[in-house]
């Protein structure tokens, strides 16, 4: 079996998330990771060269096959994104949802420019949900998908708003949840088709932890106004102690469902459903890149170049069985 060897470029939650992912994987292996902090990587890892992103000719050195880039969608992925696209093939899960046609022409261009293949927005949402909300518009013509997340009573841990937080001066942690409007689902669910603003559907709920003597109502005022994390939504913020936040918010846990209803031929009620449920949010996230590592690396070798998006992808691209497998079992 040929190796599809993967670079994590960037090592925090997500980054450990596609390690394992990797290891679960019989086809894939890991050729390095590069990080800003090479040094605090290595007291985690071993066996396998870890550098420095400037590193360019060490990193090419390590022959990977694929990049996958796991730097937060708000500040690094604008700008490693096109940059390491120019040097090799790369997937990531760039989760602004309000930017990614910018980024995606980003990408193209520099991916266009370099003779390679990007993936990006991948993940759960956007990556798997964006394909169901595609499917469930043209199962159901007249319909509209819709996103929820954190079905939960305790809703779902977000990592690029949780990401987000944390750029903010004087936050040290943070952890946000997102919690679905019951309501707003079943108005869905009954067909309604609601024309819902971005703050219906969600709230957000911020645990955030600061520096002694921080301004706490500035940077609450940061948070709530931060254009496409928190600015369309009620947002709740707490400020807590690390000691807290670690206790009472460890983990990673999320899900979400995405969901469209309407009718068929002379009117008759449909639905169409899709639930995730995570019990690690960046082990889910890493699994699912992993595999559009495999389909990136495939796309490569039929000589495609440019961006592509979980939309423009055969699924069977993602599996790592062949085609007779797929007939045989899972058709």
């Amino acid at each position: 079996m040929k190796k599809t060897r993967v670079l994590i470029a960037g090592f925090g939650n997500v980054g450990r998330g596609v390690l394992a992912a990797i290891g679960n994987n019989p086809d894939m292996e890991l050729a390095g990771i590069i990080s800003r902090s090479p040094e605090r990587v290595a007291r985690e890892v071993s066996g396998v060269p870890i550098l420095k992103y400037d590193d360019v000719a060490g990193f090419l050195g390590l022959l990977a096959d694929v990049a996958i880039l796991c730097g937060g969608s708000k500040d690094d992925l604008p700008k490693q994104g096109p940059w390491m696209a120019q040097y090799m093939n790369t997937v990531d899960s760039f989760d602004n949802h309000s930017r990614v046609p910018e980024y995606f022409h980003a990408m193209d261009e520099a991916a266009s420019k370099g003779s390679h293949v990007s993936i990006i927005s991948t993940g759960w949402d956007p990556g798997i949900f964006s394909l169901e909300r595609t499917l469930g518009g043209a199962f159901l013509p007249g319909s509209r998908a819709y996103g929820f997340y954190g079905l939960g009573p305790k809703g779902g841990l977000s990592m690029g708003h949780s990401d987000a937080l944390r750029t903010i001066p004087g936050v040290v942690d943070a952890r946000q949840f997102t919690h679905a409007v019951p309501e707003a689902l079943e108005r869905v669910r009954r067909g309604e088709n609601p024309s819902f603003q971005p703050g219906d559907m969600h709230t957000r709920e911020c645990f955030v932890v600061v520096e002694p003597g921080a301004d706490k109502a500035k940077i609450e005022a940061t948070i709530k106004a931060m254009p496409g994390y928190f600015a369309p939504y009620k947002t709740v913020v707490n400020f807590i102690s690390q000691e807290e936040l670690n206790e009472k918010y460890k983990g990673f846990p999320h899900d979400g469902a995405v969901a469209a209803a309407g009718t068929t031929g002379k009117g008759n009620p449909a639905r169409i459903e899709y639930r995730c449920v995570w019990g690690s949010n960046p082990e889910a996230t890493g699994n699912v890149l992993v595999a559009h590592a495999r389909a990136a690396a495939r796309l490569f070798a039929e000589g495609r170049r440019g961006a592509f998006t979980i939309l423009d992808i055969p699924p069977a691209y993602f599996s790592i069985y062949d085609r007779e497998e797929l007939l045989a079992h899972w058709i």
